[in-house]
């Protein structure tokens, strides 16, 4: 038997939003439970297509709060749980490395703990799939790419606690025999990312007109998919996936930084009608972050292998839906960097939340 209460945590974000979006209109039998803490990039705008289906409930609440989840996991008899829930800037690592440890590895370390007490004897289908990045490789050298038996070497307290929390999750199940599973996947771009990013926030500066920040020289680089791909690798990783294993999930789609930023000023000089090389002179290269990783490479065979997943798009056809969903959402990107989006909550939800 499936499972038929399955829980997306962080939903309300970038990335789970889309993963809400898939559950809920495939599996209209199954009860999909939102739970987010709604901080700046949590955004109940990003679900207003879904929000009156009767199968998908919101409910506001932080992992770190242990009381709530167990009355969580009760309320709802919870079977299933995708963990996307996370603090995930590395520049905001930086500037607060605690907040990163409390929420990324605490908040983990909270839901595994109440998993693990809910299911414990329970009979039928349970799984607990934590949703992890490929900055916890550290960085790869040319002409390597990360395979699952890769060794963890974060550089970043963001990617720190990611790695730490996904060695939590792997002693939940070698220890407690909880059924768990991890993917790590390459960096994500499409519509509702907020602009703090690379790719949504070059678009807003240059449909502003504004600088375009690009660390270092530009030389960094970076695997790129599409996140409507990721979502349905997702949903297959936890419909097919092996219990206590990792996968990889990429878009075989480098791309330098420097190149990227170039190639977004062109398209959109062309779609708004600027001279092109207009928008290229917006470019602005900053002092690079410490510890920034040159080079993320993604080796995402087992997962295609075992589950039949592949990227849909290219990324030509993923980047250009991708420009003309902001081009086209010009509210959407205003209140999310005026945070007028902040009123769509006490509207909607204020009774709720």
């Amino acid at each position: 038997m499936s499972i038929q209460k399955l829980l997306i945590t962080g939903g309300a974000g970038f990335i789970g939003s889309h993963v809400v979006r898939l559950f809920v209109n495939k599996y209209p039998e199954r009860t999909i439970i939102n739970l987010d803490k709604l901080t700046y990039a949590g955004n109940l705008e990003n679900l207003k297509d879904v929000e009156g289906k009767p199968n998908y409930r919101f409910v506001k609440g932080d992992i770190l709060d242990n009381a709530f989840l167990v009355d969580l996991f009760k309320e709802h008899a919870i079977e299933g749980v995708i963990h996307l829930a996370a603090e995930s800037h590395v520049d905001r690592s930086l500037h607060n490395p605690a907040e990163f440890a409390h929420t990324n590895i605490v908040g983990t370390l909270n839901l595994l703990q109440v998993a693990q007490a809910a299911w414990k004897g329970a009979t039928g289908k349970r799984r607990f799939y934590h949703i992890s990045t490929d900055e916890v490789y550290g960085t790869a050298d040319q002409g390597e790419f990360f395979t699952e038996e890769t060794p963890l070497d974060p550089r970043s307290p963001y990617s720190a606690s990611k790695a730490s929390s996904d060695h939590f999750v792997s002693a939940y199940h070698h220890s407690f025999g909880l059924p768990t599973l991890i993917s790590r996947c390459s960096n994500n771009y499409g519509p509702f990312h907020f602009p703090e990013k690379l790719i949504p926030l070059m678009i807003h500066n240059i449909l502003n007109s504004k600088p375009l920040p690009v660390y270092g020289k530009g030389e960094n680089i970076r695997d790129w998919l599409f996140v409507e791909d990721h979502a349905r690798a997702i949903e297959a990783i936890f419909e097919k996936g092996k219990i206590g294993e990792v996968y990889n999930i990429g878009g075989n789609n480098e791309w330098k930084n420097i190149d990227l930023v170039n190639l977004l000023c062109r398209i959109l000089d062309k779609k708004l009608g600027r001279e092109d090389g207009t928008s290229a002179k917006l470019i602005t290269f900053v002092t690079d972050r410490p510890g920034h990783d040159l080079r993320y490479a993604i080796d995402a065979s087992k997962l295609i292998s075992e589950t039949g997943w592949r990227p849909s798009v290219t990324f030509e056809e993923g980047l250009d839906q991708t420009v003309d969903w902001y081009l086209n959402n010009p509210e959407w990107l205003q209140h999310v960097t005026s945070g007028d989006y902040l009123k769509y909550y006490s509207e909607m939800y204020g009774k709720r939340i």
